[in-house]
């Protein structure tokens, strides 16, 4: 128990002030929606809230293939043959489950869900009352709530909420900590895994991994910098390969070569005759080295 609670008290650090505002927003029984670009944290605040609450939680994670029926639930083909289309015969969806449950419906990523499942959601969460063919209506409990969280709207395969939708969310933006919380964020990681390091170089590798992943964010030539989950993976296996003998500036460039590539965007240069990733590559070069030499 107590390595989970510093677990979560660690991926917290920074976040006072959203935690105090979806707190206050819970307790007034509105509805949340939480923005902000990937790994700033929003569905660990958004699942650590619900946990808070203490009540039956359902989730729905975004996807552009999602249907309404899924949403709401259907029949079973075999028992509605033997029963008819009666309530014994219908299988839930996770929207239906909440609203019966008086619990919460967790929607990761709303803004990817197809404007037809996005219009089942409205009553639902305006009046409370989602209809269900052949069912009739349903009525939601008291304790049901909506927490969802989306990207920033310029993210790939993002589409824009309604303004209907959006009138039923209070909005909390999210954007990434700053320098030293995203160190103490690493620190609280490498300090977890255990990994034995010689004087100072734990500090330096936290230092370079945050410096590193904050550099791509700042750069001309990209779109999606990295999230602190670049910062973790850089630390962590720069660690095991400084356990395996390399030195510490072979270890970080190798580990960077790994963790970024997967997770910042970068614009292509017009006349660029490198593929992509030589492209990305020689980019990570230049970051490892600019970051490299702050630490010398």
């Amino acid at each position: 128990m107590k390595s989970k609670a510093s677990a979560r008290v660690n991926a917290l650090i920074g976040r006072e002030q959203e935690i105090a505002k979806i707190r206050s927003c819970l307790r007034a029984g509105k509805n949340v929606l939480l923005e902000g670009p990937v790994g700033v944290g929003k569905t660990f605040l958004a699942i650590e809230s619900i946990r808070e609450l203490g009540r039956p939680s359902f989730r729905v994670d975004g996807d552009n293939r999602y249907s309404e029926q899924k949403l709401t639930g259907w029949f079973d083909p075999p028992l509605a043959i033997k029963k008819g289309f009666h309530k014994d015969a219908f299988i839930p969806g996770p929207l239906v489950e909440a609203m019966k449950a008086g619990g919460v419906l967790f929607i990761n990523e709303l803004n990817r869900l197809p404007e037809g499942v996005q219009n089942v959601l409205l009553p639902a969460i305006d009046e409370r009352i989602v209809s269900v063919p052949r069912l009739g209506e349903i009525t939601a409990k008291p304790g049901f709530l909506v927490i969802a969280t989306q990207n920033p709207k310029e993210f790939v395969a993002t589409s824009h909420l309604s303004e209907a939708i959006l009138d039923r969310f209070e909005l909390i933006v999210l954007n990434y900590q700053s320098e030293k919380d995203e160190q103490g964020i690493v620190t609280g990681a490498v300090v977890r895994s255990k990994m034995s390091f010689k004087p100072g170089i734990q500090q330096k590798l936290v230092e370079a991994a945050v410096s590193l992943i904050r550099l791509t964010r700042s750069h001309p030539r990209v779109r999606r910098g990295a999230s602190i989950r670049a910062a973790l993976s850089v630390a962590d296996i720069a660690a095991v390969l400084m356990q395996d003998g390399l030195v510490f500036e072979s270890a970080f460039l190798s580990a960077a070569l790994m963790a970024l590539p997967t997770r910042i965007e970068i614009e292509r240069e017009a006349d660029a005759e490198n593929t992509m990733h030589e492209e990305l590559e020689e980019l990570v070069h230049e970051w490892v080295a600019v970051v490299l030499k702050k630490k010398t």
